[in-house]
């Protein structure tokens, strides 16, 4: 079963976060754990990881903004 990767609420009054990078391509295997992607807000970059080991199915724009709970991805 696929897991979603969704921009996480960092702080109490965070709304939105934007992807700073992607540290693993569209497809690539991925382990739980590993660092996948980069996320940017108005007070801090924090790198998400996996939740699951699996093929990363990317979803989200690099530089586009997104608010806490959108998929931005998925661990197939």
């Amino acid at each position: 079963m696929a897991q979603e990767l969704r921009i996480p609420q960092l702080g109490v009054t965070m709304t939105e976060g934007s992807i700073a990078g992607w540290l693993a391509e569209d497809g690539a295997t991925v382990q739980e754990g590993q660092a996948v992607y980069t996320l940017a807000t108005d007070k801090t970059e924090t790198e998400i990881e996996a939740p699951a080991t699996g093929t990363l199915v990317v979803i989200g724009e690099i530089d586009e903004t997104y608010p806490v709970g959108t998929v931005v991805g998925r661990i197939e």
